[in-house]
């Protein structure tokens, strides 16, 4: 299994895919919600920005996909830690 945390490879568009994928794959391949998940104040801020998302280890071989706010930053904010 590729390791998860080896990001070097992987630029910000694939990984929002892979965390898409991940998220539907643990639900059975789909998930249902409402339509007011895609509303503007659901998916960013106020200003236009759009939320970021962490990924992170926890116990037990298991990861914590976080709504955060976005970086004050111009490219896309990945930080590796």
């Amino acid at each position: 299994m590729t390791d998860p945390f080896d990001l070097a490879h992987i630029n910000p568009a694939d990984m929002s895919h892979a965390m898409l994928l991940a998220l539907l794959m643990h639900h059975g391949g789909s998930l249902e919600l409402p339509v007011s998940a895609f509303e503007a104040d659901a998916l960013g801020a106020g200003d236009g920005s759009w939320h970021a998302v962490a990924l992170e280890p926890i116990a037990d071989d298991t990861l914590r996909l976080s709504v955060r706010p976005r970086p004050d930053v111009d490219g896309p904010g990945v930080r590796i830690e």
